[in-house]
């Protein structure tokens, strides 16, 4: 090997750890409702048809789900927004907390979610 490869693989190695070294604290430092894994058990407003409720969905998103059914109109369509302003008009009655996520993602593909209430913890 030349000095000249050996610097070029010592430059590219570097600059490799340093990205890493970067990006660790970005992908580690996920705050709030929209962090991988729902960690505030958020639905989607509106339901969507295609969306199966989850499993372990809060009784506030089936109530939701009751009060506005589900709908199969595409974000942006005027079938749409009057879904959406049920929607978040039943998750504020009931205490929720409505979110606006800018930017989706495979696992937040919503435009909105409704984040419920904690229970209040009583000594």
């Amino acid at each position: 090997m030349s000095l000249l490869s050996l610097l070029r693989m010592s430059v590219i190695f570097a600059f490799s750890v340093g990205l890493i070294a970067f990006a660790l604290p970005v992908m580690a430092g996920c705050e709030g409702c929209l962090c991988p894994g729902d960690p505030c058990r958020l639905c989607p407003l509106p339901a969507m048809e295609n969306d199966p409720p989850k499993p372990d969905e809060p009784d506030l998103c089936a109530r939701i789900r009751q009060k506005v059914p589900p709908t199969s109109a595409q974000p942006g369509s005027n079938e749409y927004f009057p879904n959406l302003d049920k929607s978040v008009m039943v998750c504020v009655n009931e205490g929720g907390d409505v979110i606006r996520n800018k930017q989706r993602s495979a696992e937040y593909p919503a435009r909105f979610y409704c984040k419920p209430p904690r229970p209040v913890k009583k000594d």
